[in-house]
Order: C-alpha cells, then sequence, then structure tokens
C-alpha cells in the first residue's frame, strides 16, 4: 500500500446519513482503509463530486477522516458502493472473507504494494482474487502516492497503471482516475499486476547499466592518468605533482568520459545494422544485451552530456589556477629574457580550431539533450526527432572527436608523450569515437546503405537454391543481393 512522502494535513470527521448513488451524479465510491493514502483518496474523490464511505473495524473511533465522508462497518459500507477502493495491507485481507456475499459484483480496486520483490509467490491482486472469487478485481493506483493524490498530480507522477478481466470494470476505474486528473494506462489483464506491483520497487532500472559504464570509465581513466602525470613524475624525476589531482586529472577524465559514453550512445544502432545486413532481414531479434543496450541509450547520453558540462565548468576556472598563473608569468618572463617577441600562426590556427570545434559540439551536444525531454520531444515528428538525435548526432559526435585530435595536434610524433612506453590518454579515448565513426562511414556508403534500407524496409534476402549462379542468366532474371 502507498505511502505519503510527506505528512497529510489533518481533516475533520462529519457523520452523514447514507446516501444512494441515485442521489448524486457521479455515484458513491468505498474505502477500505483509513491510512494516509486512504484518507487522501478520499478528500480527492470528495473534490471530484463523489460520495465517499468508508470501511471501517472500529467507525466510532475513526479519526482525521474528510469532511463529508461517510464512515460505516465494512459489510455496511460494501452494501452502499459499487467501486471499492482496498487501501489495506495483503496481511490484513483476511476480513473480507465473510463479505464474499456483499462484494460479489462489486469492482474491488487493490492499491497495495510489497516491501520487496518476489515477497509473496503470487501477486496481491491474484490473491485478492481468489479471496473474493465473485468480485471483480482491478489493480490500479499503486504507482500513486498520497502526496501524488494531495498534489492532484500537478508535482508528481500524473500516470495510473490499470489492469484486470472485465473492460468495464477497468473503464470505471480510468474514469475515476481521469476525473480526479491523471492519466490512466490500461495494462491488460489481471496478468500484469506482478509486473505493476515490481513497478514502485524499482530504482532507477534504465540508469543501472550507463551509471555502471560511467562508474568504470571514470575511475579506469582517472587511474590511468593518475599513472601517466603523478606517479610517473614522481618516479622519475621525484618531482611532486599531485596538486594535478583537483582540477588538471578531472578536466582530462570528464571529457574523456563524456566523449566515450557519446560514442557508446551510436555504437550500437551501428552493431545492430551490421546485424541486419548479416541476417538479411529485419525480422530476427537482436540479441538480449544488444537490446538492453539500445533501450539505455538515452540515459547513457545524458550522463555523456553530464560530463560535458562538468569540463566546461572546470574549463572556466583553469585562467584563475595558481599553476597557470604561474606558468603564464614564467613563460613571459622567458619570452621577455630571450628577447623572443615572434607571434606563431600555426599554433593560433590549432588553438582556435580546437576551441572552435568544441564550442560547436557542445552546441549541438545541448541540443540533442534537449530534444530527448518529453515536453520537446512529443512536439516533433518521427522524422524531425530521427534527424536530430542521428544526422546531428553523429555530426556532434565528428565535432567533439576533431576536437579531441586538435588537443593532441603534434604531441603524438613526440617519443617523451609515450611514458613507460604506453599512449598518453586523449589517444585511448579517440579509439572508440574514432571506431565509431569509421563503422558508421561504411553503413552511409551508397552501395551498402541501399541494401540496409531495403532490409528495414521489409525486404528478406532469401536462401540461394543449389546450383544457382552468381550472375544473371539466360532466363533473365537478377542475382541475389549479398
Amino acid at each position: 500500500m502507498p505511502t505519503p512522502d510527506g505528512s497529510s494535513p489533518a481533516l475533520s470527521i462529519a457523520m452523514t446519513p447514507v446516501t444512494t448513488d441515485a442521489d448524486h451524479g457521479l455515484g458513491t465510491v468505498g474505502i477500505f482503509g483509513t491510512g494516509d493514502f486512504g484518507r487522501t483518496l478520499g478528500l480527492r474523490l470528495l473534490q471530484a463530486g463523489y460520495q465517499v464511505v468508508f470501511g471501517s473495524r472500529k467507525p466510532q473511533r475513526s479519526s482525521l477522516l474528510p469532511q463529508g465522508a461517510q464512515v460505516l462497518g465494512h459489510a455496511e459500507a460494501a452494501g452502499v458502493a459499487q467501486v471499492i477502493f482496498l487501501a489495506v495491507h495483503r496481511d490484513n485481507y483476511d476480513f473480507l472473507v465473510p463479505l464474499a456475499d456483499r462484494l460479489a459484483g462489486k469492482v474491488l480496486v487493490d492499491v497495495s504494494n510489497n516491501l520487496r520483490r518476489n515477497q509473496y509467490p503470487e501477486p496481491n491482486a491474484h490473491y485478492l482474487s481468489k479471496l473474493v472469487p465473485e468480485a471483480s478485481v482491478v489493480k490500479a493506483f499503486n504507482t500513486v502516492s498520497a502526496w501524488s493524490l494531495q498534489s492532484g498530480g500537478l508535482d508528481a507522477n500524473r500516470q495510473v497503471l490499470v489492469c484486470g478481466d472485465s473492460t468495464e470494470s477497468k473503464q470505471r476505474v480510468v474514469d475515476v482516475a481521469r476525473s480526479l486528473g491523471f492519466t490512466a494506462l490500461d495494462k491488460g489483464s489481471l496478468l500484469a499486476a506482478g509486473e505493476i506491483e515490481d513497478y514502485p520497487l524499482q530504482l532507477f532500472p534504465m540508469w543501472r547499466l550507463p551509471a555502471a559504464v560511467a562508474v568504470g570509465l571514470t575511475a579506469s581513466l582517472f587511474a590511468y592518468c593518475l599513472l601517466m602525470d603523478v606517479i610517473y613524475s614522481w618516479v622519475t624525476s621525484k618531482k611532486d605533482m599531485s596538486f594535478r589531482i583537483m582540477v588538471s586529472l578531472a578536466n582530462k577524465v570528464f571529457p574523456m568520459v563524456s566523449l566515450m559514453m557519446l560514442s557508446l550512445c551510436y555504437l550500437p544502432g551501428i552493431l545492430a545494422g551490421f546485424l541486419q545486413l548479416y541476417n538479411g532481414t529485419k525480422y530476427k531479434r537482436f540479441p538480449d544485451w544488444l537490446d538492453r543496450w539500445m533501450l539505455c541509450r538515452k540515459q547513457m547520453g545524458l550522463l555523456a552530456l553530464a560530463f560535458g558540462f562538468l569540463h566546461v565548468l572546470y574549463i572556466m576556472i583553469v585562467p584563475i589556477r595558481y599553476y597557470v598563473r604561474y606558468k603564464v608569468v614564467s613563460w613571459t618572463i622567458s619570452q621577455m629574457k630571450e628577447n623572443q617577441s615572434e607571434f606563431d600562426n600555426t599554433v593560433a590556427w590549432y588553438t582556435d580550431s580546437y576551441m572552435s570545434l568544441g564550442v560547436l559540439g557542445f552546441g549541438l551536444f545541448i541540443l540533442l539533450g534537449i530534444t530527448s525531454l518529453p515536453s520537446v520531444s512529443n512536439a516533433m515528428n518521427w522524422r524531425e526527432f530521427r534527424f536530430v538525435q542521428s544526422k546531428l548526432g553523429h555530426l556532434t559526435l565528428l565535432l567533439c572527436t576533431s576536437h579531441t585530435i586538435l588537443y593532441g595536434w603534434k604531441r603524438f610524433l613526440r617519443a617523451q608523450t609515450y611514458r613507460w612506453h604506453l599512449p598518453p590518454a586523449y589517444m585511448v579515448a579517440l579509439v572508440l569515437p574514432c571506431v565509431v565513426l569509421g563503422l558508421k562511414l561504411l553503413l552511409v556508403t551508397p552501395c551498402v546503405d541501399r541494401i540496409l534500407m531495403r532490409i528495414r524496409q521489409g525486404w528478406e534476402r532469401k536462401p540461394r537454391p543449389a546450383g544457382a549462379s552468381d550472375r544473371t542468366g539466360a532466363n533473365g532474371k537478377e542475382p541475389l543481393m549479398l
């Protein structure tokens, strides 16, 4: 049973005579349970125009119920209402057994939740339908908290998941949900009750893989940069460079993680294209690992954007660092002593290009993040969304990769760059995006793209009959495309 995110307001009880559905336009709704969720649901139903009857074991001792609600015993409340919300824990369902005759033909809405998955051998709604077989059990409102009910869905989840075996009963619950300002989603028969009951127990299910990848990449690249920039200097020259950990290493690791995770957003789509080419059809399922990877690409891209933002923030504090100001002053003094003031046009070109590509790449990166918002993506048609997320997405990856390549410039030609015969960290980070861009280039070549588009439009490569020639025969038929 849902619990509130905050304390419920104190409500006063008012005992009124029992009325019938005919006396009121929206009818009477029953609620078994006088806890936080039941009280808040009763208040919202009253505000929507329903008559509310609470069923309680001790009606005379009930308190804090909304003004205007009726409080009766369970049997009396079951006789008045046609739709009854069961806002009690599963362990307390036994009181319904003696009421089976009273509940026959009623719509019994199960709003309960469990503390953990697989807490019971069967879903609560299935157990309830066995206890009261003559009632029409509907699973609903378990994904909505008391706080959501109190705020009317304005500051929390507005969606109510509904499932049940009776179409008419589900429609009555859907009507109640819509009258309270929520959006109802029909999940089918009562077989979906287990899935709906597990939904509130999930904790960022689509973010787990992207978060694990982000943590793994961050830890690995940080350890690599620590080895190359700090430990190497200490071992070879006894020079303490540990101060670089806080800003310099972080400002190296974050953009590399961002670039690699952006690459991982587009790699599964490319792998899917090659699998379709290999299978010659789009009707063969992808492997489970690829399905899971493709489903969390949005979350992976948003994490990549977050790391990109961190890189931008660190860039902003670089000019005020003591180490940077010290290096600039030292370089300026050395230039004055050597009487050197020659302007290097080549260095100016590549540094300006490096920064310009970074700004453009980050700008498109933000555009990708904005179009991922439901409010924005819902205002776009499929072709527009695909253009932004695919075409501009690969352009973003190309710009960010070029930005990293220009960052390294000619350093890969210098022997001192390869400390302990290991490549610098930026070169390690370039491997994955370069592979992704190379594979994408293969897919967009006209000969490959034409076949892939035909496959995605429904064309299938048929098995070649025995003895068939690769070339057009005397019958004039075209050869099979491989």
